[in-house]
């Protein structure tokens, strides 16, 4: 294990910047990301939770805000319905330099919290 991140976000702190700022997902999440979460009835609950993995995402490697852009940081569904986190840009360059060569990533929402867990190895 090289690194561990975690992070909490309010679903209606989300809710109340995504209806305050209209770019910003478009600022912070990926165009199939968003594609995807637009075929919820309440998305703000998963788009909270991807917001977190980019934070759990920082913490593993060890850097803070600015690092790495939002978009080199995103979630896709794996071939059984699973989280598959896919790193790329910056982000991928710092990875390698810790050596990381995989990721691990768990989400969840309720209808107040999202979290999402990330592990790198």
């Amino acid at each position: 294990m090289i690194g561990i991140g975690i992070d909490a976000v309010e679903v209606a702190r989300m809710r109340d910047v995504m209806a305050r700022t209209p770019g910003f997902a478009k600022r912070v999440f990926t165009e199939q990301e968003i594609a995807t979460l637009a075929e919820r009835d309440d998305p703000t609950p998963s788009y909270a939770a991807r917001f977190a993995v980019r934070e759990a995402v920082m913490k593993a490697l060890g850097v803070g805000l600015g690092a790495f852009d939002l978009h080199d940081v995103s979630v896709e569904r794996g071939s059984t319905g699973e989280p598959r986190l896919l790193v790329r840009g910056r982000a991928e360059e710092l990875a390698r330099k810790r050596g990381i060569k995989t990721w691990f990533v768990s989400l969840t929402h309720t209808e107040s919290v999202a979290m999402a867990m990330v592990a790198a190895e």
